[in-house]
């Protein structure tokens, strides 16, 4: 009997250890004590973006396909951030923008915010139809939380192409000014020169995250977008998927260095006295593979002026989203 228990235990550290990527029965099996569990049963839900309305928690993600059909933009809900259901083929925004390619739209990152008039604002990229490599961001609307998300736009409302076009919009009200605005990411890499992600082949592309003030409807741009970081050869490809937050103090910039392809890819975040900048990287990931059980964390979305946080990271054949509280105490970001 002590044999059989001793060759059990073996077994499950060998799997548990070797298996970068496990399948999805592993995933819900072998979960060691210490291990975080994704909510939305370990489903397919990457780039999480989420709000807090008077009826609990609402949840976007990037394109998925479902029951052979692609669904745009996910969507997830729940009361009290602990029960999550997952509304599968439900499509939060159905319909796509003339500007957007047909055949491959590639809908990503979705971010949800409420304007002052009670609007639903999604801000999401998707691929131009002139231009298939790249992606732009816009933006839709809906008067219900849930959507259906509509965006009539002939053109797409931030679109660098010569820089690479743009990914991972993401809005920001800052409570302290009453300003609103939205950080994005310059996708360089989809014009890089080759490697992993397309950009670790010199000479290495830019991929600056720019924060774009705006006015109270969410779209009409005030002055020109501010840089507030930009890939460092520490960052592998590139930085991308930023958030912000105001936790204690500080301004808190999210990222994801790293391609997201490989287990490097993580959740790091730096930090400012002013919106604007100059922000401070953190000397060390807030979450990287290994973190809690987790493999290629990353895409990290946080309440606005608030501490929950939800992410993606590899699971089963996809990669599941995961919740957190998060804290700034002494500089330093730990989430429970």
């Amino acid at each position: 009997m002590f044999f059989v228990s001793f060759l059990l235990c073996f077994l499950l550290t060998v799997l548990t250890k070797t298996t970068a990527f496990p399948t999805a029965l592993q995933a819900h099996t072998l979960v060691a004590r210490t291990d975080r569990v994704p909510i939305l049963l370990g489903a397919n839900f990457p780039d999480p973006g989420f709000i807090r309305t008077s009826t609990g928690w609402h949840a976007f993600s990037t394109n998925a396909r479902i029951n052979n059909n692609w669904t745009h933009v996910q969507y997830a809900s729940t009361p009290d951030w602990k029960n999550w259901h997952l509304t599968s083929g439900q499509d939060a925004m159905p319909t796509l923008a003339s500007w957007i390619d047909p055949s491959s739209p590639r809908v990503w990152g979705p971010d949800v915010n409420v304007l002052p008039d009670g609007t639903y604002i999604m801000y999401y990229c998707a691929a131009l139809k002139s231009q298939t490599n790249l992606h732009c961001v816009s933006y839709a609307t809906s008067k219900n939380v849930e959507g259906p998300y509509v965006d009539s736009s002939s053109n797409p409302f931030i679109c660098p192409q010569s820089v690479g076009g743009a990914i991972d919009p993401a809005g920001f009200f800052d409570a302290k000014t009453n300003k609103r605005y939205v950080v994005y990411k310059v996708d360089g890499n989809a014009i890089g020169h080759g490697g992993e992600c397309g950009n670790t082949v010199p000479p290495i592309v830019g991929t600056p995250l720019l924060l774009q003030q705006v006015s109270t409807d969410g779209f009409t741009k005030i002055g020109s977008p501010v840089q507030l970081i930009t890939n460092e050869e520490s960052d592998g490809p590139y930085v991308e998927a930023p958030s912000l937050s105001y936790l204690n103090g500080k301004y808190i910039l999210f990222y994801s260095p790293q391609c997201y392809l490989t287990s490097k890819y993580s959740v790091s975040y730096a930090t400012s006295d002013s919106i604007t900048g100059p922000y401070t990287r953190a000397a060390n990931f807030l979450f990287s593979t290994g973190s809690d059980g987790m493999v290629a964390p990353g895409g990290l979305d946080i309440a606005v002026n608030g501490d929950h946080a939800m992410w993606h990271a590899n699971y089963g054949l996809g990669r599941a989203a995961y919740i957190g509280i998060l804290k700034l105490s002494g500089g330093v970001v730990t989430a429970t």
